[in-house]
């Protein structure tokens, strides 16, 4: 079957040869729905469905550099076919899991189930999203020993990551010295948990206006310093994840301008809200790291546009309804996002011109593969950004349901019908 979609915006964040971000309004031909020609003038089959495609985005896949799996341990959160479901109608080619299961994924024998597992749905899912795993950088993920890296090295993983915090920083030290010939990615969280303390918002104005327990920005940027310099010295190439705060993209910036060999990430959540969004005590907003006071995220978004932060991670995380619906203070820390971080960051960041279409689709596709030393998706989605929808748990592909959106109209959709060409 042939079909022609008519001056659709393109949107190419690989860049031309020069390096050069492009994009071009131009007809697209695909046939079976791989894409035959790109181009102004393409020839018209007698055989052809013709959709006017004016107010269409294609561009590559999405890449989810992490997220966490209720699989195995926490079926009743997420299965793995719910989170590989909500990747796919939320553009994502490729998805990385963190390895915080029930059981941890700190052995090989962990790696090869889950992936059995992941390999009977793919066969049955067409257009299945790619799944990849960090595996654990310390044994259950609790910072303490290290696991046995020379076997998990003989899996698929993605890399190495616990997903939170390590606190011994002799034992980073000897994780980056051990794991540097294995040339794959290592992605660490900066978290001092003694400055935290109970802290469940950002010190600032809000938290206090709030009478919310603060957690200091210095909980994140003095582990955040110490990690910088033990990657200096021993000089193998980090991922920092979810920096949070605008004095850690500061230290970033700084790093990386003296040529510490390092990536950076933010989550969606912290680009689009802020501690006022506090105000309700919607326990989706509480996150780990919390959300940033406004001139925080006013500097991760001016992060993406220079650089500093090279990826906007997801962090998807989904709990039931029993376990979010409490107090703020005690309700655990993540929400779900697959479904909704595209129409969101393009509503509160491209339509108000604090990034390009361009910037927003490099940082959610081309930087994740490259801080995951992979190669961009292969595959196109369509995105409709004047598409409208309410979020509902019947809408959601996620299986729990634990987003501040739940009941609200958003705009902006990808076209799962239509999203996955082969280029």
């Amino acid at each position: 079957m042939n079909q022609l979609f008519q001056q659709v915006r393109i949107l190419n964040p690989i860049g031309d040869s020069d390096g050069n971000l492009t994009e071009r309004v131009a007809d697209i031909l695909v046939s079976d729905g791989i894409i035959q020609e790109v181009s102004d003038t393409t020839p018209l089959p007698t055989d052809l469905e013709t959709i006017p495609g004016g107010h269409l985005i294609l561009a590559p896949g999405l890449v989810d550099l992490y997220s966490h799996s209720g699989t195995p341990g926490h079926e009743e959160r997420e299965t793995l076919t719910s989170l590989l479901e909500a990747a796919q109608a939320g553009g994502f080619r490729s998805l990385n899991i963190l390895p915080d299961t029930l059981p941890a994924l700190d052995r090989a024998s962990s790696i090869f189930s889950l992936d059995r597992e992941y390999r009977q749905i793919a066969s049955q899912m067409p257009n299945c999203p790619q799944l990849g795993y960090w595996g654990a950088l310390t044994i259950g993920v609790e910072g303490a020993t290290m696991t046995e890296s020379a076997e998990l090295a003989t899996t698929n993983i993605t890399g190495w990551a616990d997903g939170r915090s390590i606190s011994n920083p002799a034992l980073i030290r000897r994780l980056l010295e051990y794991l540097q010939p294995f040339n794959r990615p290592i992605g660490l969280s900066a978290l001092d948990r003694q400055l935290r303390g109970n802290g469940v918002a950002r010190a600032g104005v809000a938290a206090l206006k709030y009478g919310l327990p603060v957690d200091p920005v210095s909980s994140e940027t003095a582990a955040l310093a110490q990690l910088i310099e033990i990657i200096a010295e021993v000089g193998t190439p980090v991922h920092l994840m979810r920096i949070s705060t605008r004095r850690g993209v500061e230290l970033v910036t700084a790093a990386k301008q003296r040529g510490v060999p390092i990536t950076a990430s933010t989550t969606w959540l912290h680009l689009i809200a802020n501690t006022t969004d506090l105000a309700t005590y919607n326990p989706n907003f509480k996150l780990n790291p919390p959300l940033g006071n406004p001139d925080d995220q006013i500097a991760l978004i001016d992060g993406i546009k220079t650089g500093a932060i090279d990826a906007i991670a997801i962090d998807h995380h989904a709990y039931t309804y029993e376990e979010k619906t409490v107090a703020f203070g005690e309700a655990p820390a993540g929400a779900i996002g697959l479904e909704l971080a595209l129409p969101l960051l393009w509503a509160n960041l491209v339509l108000p011109g604090k990034l390009s279409a361009l910037e927003l689709w490099a940082a959610l596709s081309t930087n994740p593969a490259h801080c995951l030393h992979q190669s961009p998706p292969t595959q196109s989605i369509l995105f409709d950004p004047q598409q409208t929808w309410v979020v509902t748990k019947n809408s959601l592909k996620s299986l729990s349901h634990n987003t501040a959106w739940l009941g609200r109209e958003i705009v902006g959709k990808v076209n799962c019908d239509r999203a996955l060409f082969t280029q």
